[in-house]
């Protein structure tokens, strides 16, 4: 599945989309940076609450597909702008973890 079809299938939003036709291959889930830095796989969903610069560098050293952000959390413009130029798909989720988690069940 693409990122492009997981925002279409689950109902996420866009933040920032700068590689849609990523593939997606499965999904981790964490908030503590330095875990998800030497557990989340090449290609994974990450599903987070964290909106700060690590996120970006963080996915960028995991190689994550994307980044969904949790519970409706956004990216402020200046985070917005590092994911864009290291090619870091975001998205946000308004619901919580679990349920955000729920919803790419089965799909990844």
């Amino acid at each position: 599945m693409t990122v492009n079809e997981l925002i279409k299938e689950c109902g996420f939003e866009a933040v920032c989309l700068p590689d849609g036709e990523r593939e997606i291959r499965g999904a981790y889930v964490g908030d503590l940076l330095s875990w998800v830095m030497g557990r989340a796989q090449a290609d994974n969903a990450w599903i987070t609450i964290m909106s700060n610069i690590n996120v970006i560098a963080v996915a960028s050293l995991a190689d994550t597909a994307c980044v969904i952000l949790a519970e409706g959390v956004t990216l402020d413009d200046e985070i917005k702008t590092a994911a864009e130029q290291k090619d870091i798909n975001v998205l946000t989720s308004q619901k919580p973890a679990f349920e955000t988690a729920e919803l790419l069940f089965g799909k990844v």
